[in-house]
């Protein structure tokens, strides 16, 4: 598990690499910081970076096992020598003395070691170390899950602004059919009707345009809150920076029994079910603990005030040492209630993680179909693009040449807009399933994976 942890942070801090500016827009006291700035450009890799520092379902991730290895820490002080001090003084009328003096005074450390407890000590330890190293697996099932939903956000983002592209050259390409058909009109070879239907045309194209806009804030909004980015300024609220990056696609197959293999061995949120069921079977022990008696060596050293004198240097000391137990022989049937608790937990967390297994197979399975539909959706969409494109240059040169209507014309153009959005969305399903097989199988998000090599 250390490994684990240092492969973590080494992932972490080498990820970090990739950005150009400060990756924490927060003060010592956790408040955001006013002078950090929203970046002129944002690519993927510095958005993986800066949500690893805040991502707030990261940072709570973190602060968990920060909990809990205050627990282990807890649980281990009954593996050492426990020292403690008690002191005493009191001042009483002399009628009521049954010595007649009114003064006592008493001071005592003493220390006291564990050396039996049935083996209840030692597995509370194992059971709350194996819940740490569960905590440590559930902050990497986190980073993976919030990186993944951020590379999903910024695909979101890039998607979003390649539409309005399409949007803009879907209205330019109209209104520079509806200005030949006005040149045609003002030539009297086409009648008015053709002129208003190409206004048309121009207008109901700008409704997709405006909500292509529209979507392409909202998804910079989704993509900023995976970030866990909370500076709000004046001068960072209207600010967007320059999103870097390509939706590319590089045909990939993966074969479905190495797909579940890797899962089953990697992913951190079976793994941790797994230190949980290890767990419950510590508590077990421990419960069972409770029907055996305790030992422990226990000595300390006391002084005391001598009679007749108030003196410190007068004071009556001196040392004990010796051993304490105890030795619970009849609780009512509490232990062995206890220790079918405990069992029924070892027997959910079993439950628990089959259950999270069959889920996983699933999910793989699934994402694998994912991938498989969107490559293919991908690969066909290339071609029915350069089709569109195609169809559109004949219906040019028909309809200037008189042998096609300026519905035909229209509809080319259409289908041409339409097959640019398949084909951007295409490449999106691919990019977000590539990236979601990757996650079912357990492996880590692209940019830390290169990072952690570097």
């Amino acid at each position: 598990m250390r490994s684990l942890r240092t492969f973590l942070a080494s992932a972490a801090l080498a990820v970090s690499a990739f950005a150009q500016m400060p990756a924490t827009p927060f003060q010592p006291d956790g408040k955001p910081d006013p002078g950090y700035m929203v970046p002129d450009e944002l690519n993927l890799a510095y958005a993986l970076s800066f949500a690893l520092d805040n991502n707030f379902a990261i940072r709570q991730a973190k602060e968990r096992i920060r909990q809990q290895e205050g627990i282990v820490v807890e649980v281990r002080s009954q593996q050492i020598p426990n020292v403690g001090a008690t002191g005493s003084y009191s001042r009483l009328a002399r009628e009521i003395s049954n010595t007649g003096e009114n003064r006592t005074w008493g001071l005592s450390v003493t220390a006291r070691q564990i050396l039996y407890s049935g083996g209840g000590v030692r597995a509370s330890v194992k059971a709350q170390q194996l819940a740490l190293d569960a905590a440590v697996l559930q902050l990497q099932a986190v980073i993976d899950l919030a990186l993944l939903d951020v590379r999903t956000r910024f695909y979101n983002v890039l998607v979003s602004r390649e539409r309005i592209k399409v949007q803009e050259q879907s209205v330019e390409l109209l209104r520079r059919q509806l200005q030949d058909v006005r040149n045609r009109y003002e030539a009297g070879t086409v009648s008015n009707f053709e002129v208003l239907r190409a206004e048309v045309a121009v207008a109901n194209a700008q409704v997709p345009l405006i909500t292509a806009r529209n979507n392409y804030r909202l998804a910079i909004e989704e993509l900023r809150q995976s970030l866990g980015f909370t500076t709000a300024d004046g001068q960072n609220v209207t600010r967007i920076p320059e999103f870097v990056g390509t939706l590319d696609f590089v045909p990939t197959t993966v074969e479905l029994t190495s797909a579940l293999a890797s899962a089953k061995e990697r992913r951190p949120d079976l793994q941790r079910l797994r230190r949980l069921e290890q767990s419950a079977e510590e508590v077990v022990t421990v419960r069972k603990s409770d029907r055996y008696p305790d030992l422990a060596l226990a000595g300390g050293y006391s002084w005391n005030k001598s009679p007749g004198s108030n003196s410190f240097s007068d004071a009556r000391d001196g040392w004990t040492l010796g051993l304490q137990s105890t030795w619970n022989i009849f609780d009512g049937g509490a232990t062995r209630g206890r220790i079918a608790q405990a069992r029924s937990q070892v027997e959910q967390a079993r439950l628990a993680f089959e259950e999270a297994e069959l889920a996983v197979s699933v999910e793989v399975r699934r994402a694998a179909s994912s991938l498989q539909e969107a490559t293919e959706l991908a690969e066909a969409s290339k071609k029915v693009v350069e089709q569109a494109e195609e169809a559109v240059r004949l219906a040019d040169a028909r309809y200037s040449a008189g042998t096609a209507t300026q519905l035909d014309v229209l509809q080319a153009r259409t289908d041409l807009t339409t097959a640019r959005l398949n084909q951007l969305q295409a490449y999106y399903s691919f990019n977000v399933a590539s990236a979601a097989l990757r996650r079912a199988m357990g492996l880590p998000d692209e940019h830390v994976s290169a990072a952690a090599t570097r």
